[in-house]
């Protein structure tokens, strides 16, 4: 039995996991304190097992873990939080997965932030019970963006680094974020950036989440700020994230079907 001095514990919020064996799995979590940890947790595919349930993708949980060779092991679990919200609900559930997946892959294994976790935390709060998932989604992509070191430029020119005039500009994922009409040519990717496109992504990036929530943005501005804001994070990460690609189904397939009920109803 290990001793007491190779036990500890913590929180966590359970990001992904895969199997292992016949009946383990390995778990990635988010923790306060140490960042992200892969860890085994043993037989919880069996059905008797008594961790499996809390072991869910989106729990958070504290956990007892014992040192180990190659992953430290998951020998107690209790369930903090399941945010009944996501699991209730298909469309709020993939916003919470594209908001773990985004973590993982946007964070380094135990580089503590605890910033990050408690970022990460109001998310999943508030995509689970707030009627505005679409913003929480923004506000949690630009602020893990800069708590990740890849804050955009907004205020200036990338090209010339000249301040920003009042209007219509480029954004240039590649470069970094945002470029003038001048510095455009020879840059790889470049998309129209509308003034109003300008002001939200500055919003996300200032303000606090309460004053992204009393701003009303109409859809297609709401469509721009999350293409330029995908295309940025596509750059970083040089991939695109799984659950952002299920997103865009889901919000098609509504959308099919809203067309759908529309024509039955004339």
């Amino acid at each position: 039995m290990p001793s007491s001095a190779r036990l500890y514990k913590t929180e966590a919020v359970i990001l992904r996991q895969r199997k292992l064996g016949e009946a383990d799995r390995i778990l990635t979590v988010y923790t306060p304190a140490m960042g992200k940890l892969d860890l085994k947790a043993r037989g919880v595919r069996k059905t008797a097992s008594r961790l499996g349930g809390h072991l869910q993708p989106l729990n958070q949980c504290v956990l007892q873990i014992a040192q180990g060779h190659a992953l430290d092991v998951v020998t107690g679990v209790e369930t903090m939080e399941s945010f009944r919200g996501l699991r209730d609900d298909i469309d709020r559930l993939s916003r919470g997965l594209y908001a773990a997946e985004l973590t993982d892959r946007m964070t380094a294994e135990h580089v503590h932030s605890f910033p990050t976790y408690r970022l990460f935390l109001d998310t999943l709060r508030r995509v689970a019970d707030g009627p505005e998932g679409d913003t929480a989604l923004r506000f949690y992509e630009m602020r893990l963006l800069d708590q990740s070191g890849f804050r955009p430029e907004l205020e200036r020119c990338v090209g010339c680094e000249r301040p920003l005039e009042a209007s219509d500009h480029f954004f240039a994922p590649v470069a970094g974020g945002v470029v003038c009409r001048g510095c455009v040519p020879g840059l790889a990717g470049p998309r129209v950036l509308t003034l109003n496109g300008l002001k939200v992504l500055r919003l996300l990036q200032r303000g606090s989440y309460n004053d992204v929530a009393r701003v009303r943005v109409p859809g297609e501005l709401g469509d721009e700020v999350e293409r330029h804001l995908r295309s940025y994070i596509i750059t970083v990460l040089e991939r695109d994230v799984n659950a952002a690609a299920f997103l865009e189904k889901l919000r098609r397939d509504g959308q099919l079907a809203l067309r759908a009920a529309a024509l039955v109803r004339e």
